[in-house]
C-alpha cells in the first residue's frame, strides 16, 4: 500500500491536485501528520468534502475494523499539513463532539453515500475530522488569551515595583500599604477568575477535540493549583504586613517567586494552546 500511496502522491504533486484512472474527478488533498510511534512526517492522499464552510475528513478506512494510522497520528499531535495542489497550507485536526459528529456524517453520507456503505462494514463509529486552517489574519480566542496574559504579567511588575519600593523605603508607608493590599487583591481576583474560566471552560472543550492536547492541559491545570496556593500566602504576607507582622523582604521573595512561576505558566499555555484556541472560537467582541 505504501508504493502505491507514493505514487499517487507523485502524481497529486506534479499535476496540481489532478488524478487521472481510478481517482479521475475525485477531490483529494494530502494529510501529512506526524507519526505517533515513529515521529515521523507521514502524508495520506485522502477524499475530503466542504461542509458548513468546514474542511472535513472520514477516518474510514473502507471500513476496515480498525482506525487508519493518520487518526491515531492526529490524536497524538493535531498539527498537520494540507496539501490541495495549488497550495500547501498548516492546520489543526479536531475531533468533534459526538452529537456534532453525527450531524456532520449525516451530511456527509447525503454527498457521498460511500461512507454509509463503510460504516455498515464495521462496528466502529467512523471519526470524521476537522480541519482547521490556521489563519493569522483572523483573531481568535487564542490571541485574547496572549492579551490577557499581557494585562496580568503588567499588573504584577507593578504590584512587585511597589513592594521594592517598600523594601527600599521609597515610599510614604500608609499610602503604599493601601495601595498594595488593594492592588494585590485585584491582581488575585482576576487571576482566579482567568484560570477557573480556563478549569471549567476552555481546557475541557479543548481536551474534547484536540486529544493530543490532554497531557498539556493537565500539566496547565495542575499548575494553576500550585499558582493558587503561592497566591494565598502573598495575600496573607501583604496582610501580615500592613499589620506589622511580615517581613518587606520574604513578601518581595515570594512576589519573585510568583512571577518566575506564572511567566514559565504562561509561555508554556501560549506554546501549546493558542493556536487551539484561534481556530475554535472568535475573540469576544467589547467594542
Amino acid at each position: 500500500m505504501t508504493g502505491f500511496n507514493d505514487q499517487v502522491i507523485e502524481e497529486f504533486r506534479q499535476n496540481k491536485g489532478k488524478l487521472g484512472g481510478m481517482f479521475e474527478g475525485w477531490e483529494l488533498i494530502l494529510l501529512t501528520t506526524t507519526g505517533a510511534k515513529s515521529g515521523k512526517r507521514r502524508t495520506n492522499p485522502l477524499g475530503y468534502l466542504e461542509i458548513d464552510g468546514k474542511t472535513v475528513v472520514v477516518a474510514s478506512n473502507m471500513g476496515a475494523p480498525k482506525h487508519p494510522g493518520w487518526y491515531h497520528n492526529i490524536r497524538h499531535d493535531q498539527r498537520v499539513t494540507i496539501e490541495t495542489g495549488t497550495e500547501s497550507y498548516e492546520a489543526i485536526a479536531a475531533v468533534p463532539p459526538s452529537a456534532e459528529r453525527d450531524v456532520l456524517f449525516e451530511k456527509i453520507v447525503a454527498e457521498e453515500p460511500g461512507f454509509a456503505e463503510y460504516q455498515a462494514k464495521t462496528t466502529r463509529v467512523l471519526p470524521v475530522v476537522i480541519l482547521h486552517r490556521i489563519d493569522d489574519r483572523v483573531r481568535g480566542m487564542g490571541d485574547f488569551l496572549v492579551e490577557v496574559h499581557e494585562w496580568l504579567r503588567e499588573e504584577l511588575k507593578t504590584l512587585r515595583a511597589g513592594v521594592d519600593d517598600i523594601v527600599a523605603g521609597r515610599a510614604d508607608s500608609l499610602v503604599m500599604e493601601n495601595s498594595l493590599r488593594a492592588h494585590c487583591v485585584s491582581f488575585c481576583e482576576a487571576l482566579t477568575k482567568h484560570h477557573s474560566g480556563e478549569d471549567m471552560g476552555a481546557f475541557p472543550m479543548l481536551a474534547q477535540r484536540f486529544p493530543a492536547l490532554a497531557p498539556a492541559l493537565t500539566k496547565l491545570g495542575e499548575e494553576h493549583a500550585v499558582v493558587a496556593e503561592s497566591q494565598k500566602r502573598i495575600r496573607a504576607l501583604v496582610e501580615g504586613y500592613v499589620h506589622g507582622e511580615s517581613d518587606p523582604v520574604r513578601l518581595r521573595d515570594d512576589f519573585e517567586a510568583l512571577a518566575g512561576r506564572l511567566e514559565t505558566h504562561f509561555a508554556y499555555e501560549e506554546e501549546t494552546v493558542v493556536a487551539a484556541l484561534n481556530v475554535t472560537a472568535p475573540a469576544p467582541d467589547f467594542g
